[in-house]
């Protein structure tokens, strides 16, 4: 993994900018942003980390960082301001109320959330944006917390096309693509989409890991080899030889998972789509959390077949 400070970045005008919640992805995606040369306010529930953030990323050459202590304060003076928390709770407590990003901003800003939550939320939020005469674009994001903290973000956006014009070469700090697929929560669906197709493909390399496992085979052998045809996939390339090792300690957190798998069901109800084999991993996920696995990566789906 590539340190942060390291990644070259594309010119862009400094704009002053918020990040609101600096957990695993969004400490060091603001610090992509601090780094590309964006004045930098965050906000994070405990404050501890949002100082740290600062200690670790102000410098002579940066010193136009801060830290708030509440989503008003960070957000009052941002061009655009970046979200990214746990769920429509989370994000609802740091946008909405008096004390909200929403409350701060100024006529004509843009809220962004990375955050990864419902479509029926995002479309709330575009509503309530535009009353206030603001902003919104949903933007889920896909690769993990190495694509974080190497820039390489994969970002699904839902909005308009102004806003999102605005929002692109910003995020680029942080993003390898970013692309606009339609209205506000076509983001948050296009991460559906991309949790149903990420739970079927692990579901069926933790099946071939043990099927070759108790066939004797060398897998970490059979997995380079496979990984040069058409059972090549980024989940065989950056997960196969640490599924075969049982390691789990690093990556994208069960629980995480099984909260998107969530949404994806509630979602599948509302617009009549079938997924069997989606509802089934999530099922396999529960019994991984029963297996204390909670906080293990998406990969020890292989751990139940041993």
């Amino acid at each position: 993994m590539q340190n942060i400070h390291s990644k070259i970045y594309e010119p862009t005008p400094s704009l002053k900018v918020a990040f609101i919640g600096l957990g695993v992805m969004g400490y060091p995606m603001a610090g992509h942003l601090a780094c590309a040369g964006h004045h930098v306010t965050v906000y994070n529930r405990t404050a501890a980390k949002a100082q740290a953030w600062l200690t670790e990323f102000a410098s002579p050459e940066q010193p136009l960082l801060a830290c708030a202590s509440t989503p008003r304060l960070a957000a009052q003076h941002a061009d655009i301001v970046f979200c990214c928390v746990g769920n429509d709770d989370d994000v609802r407590s740091v946008t909405l109320g008096p004390e909200g990003a929403f409350a701060g901003m100024l006529p004509n800003a843009l809220l962004v959330d990375h955050s990864t939550s419902s479509a029926h939320l995002a479309k709330e939020l575009y509503a309530a944006a535009h009353a206030k005469g603001l902003s919104f674009i949903d933007a889920p994001v896909s690769g993990g917390q190495a694509g974080a903290q190497n820039g390489m973000l994969t970002l699904m956006c839902g909005g308009d096309a102004r806003a999102f014009e605005r929002m692109q070469p910003v995020a680029m700090a942080y993003a390898r693509a970013c692309s606009l697929l339609g209205a506000s929560g076509s983001g948050q669906l296009a991460k559906m989409v991309n949790q149903i197709s990420i739970a079927g493909l692990l579901q069926g390399l933790s099946e071939a890991i043990a099927f070759g496992q108790n066939a004797g085979l060398d897998m970490a052998q059979v997995l380079e080899v496979i990984g040069k045809g058409a059972a090549q996939s980024w989940q065989l390339d950056n997960r196969g030889t640490t599924m075969v090792a049982d390691r789990f300690e690093f990556g994208f957190a069960v629980d995480w998972m099984r909260k998107d798998l969530g949404l994806v069901l509630e979602e599948a109800k509302r617009n009549g789509s079938c997924l069997p084999v989606t509802a089934l991993v999530d099922q396999f996920y529960a019994d991984i959390q029963r297996m204390g696995g909670k906080r293990w990566d998406t990969s020890s789906l292989v751990k139940r077949l041993r």
